[in-house]
């Protein structure tokens, strides 16, 4: 038996807002700032507890 299903029309595809790159790169290069200080806080608190835990 034949299926009475008949495809859905769906609205054009709208075009977006263009993005706005210097959000974006301000927002990027804050996460590689945050990103940096995380490293180096990370490294020297290695440091730290190298030297603390030494017998």
């Amino acid at each position: 038996m034949a299926s009475t299903h008949h495809p859905e029309h769906h609205a054009a595809p709208q075009a977006e807002s263009p993005m706005d790159y210097a959000q974006h790169e301000r927002t990027y290069n804050g996460f590689l700032t945050v990103l940096k200080w995380t490293a180096l806080g990370l490294a020297i608190t290695v440091i730290l507890l190298y030297f603390l835990i030494q017998p």
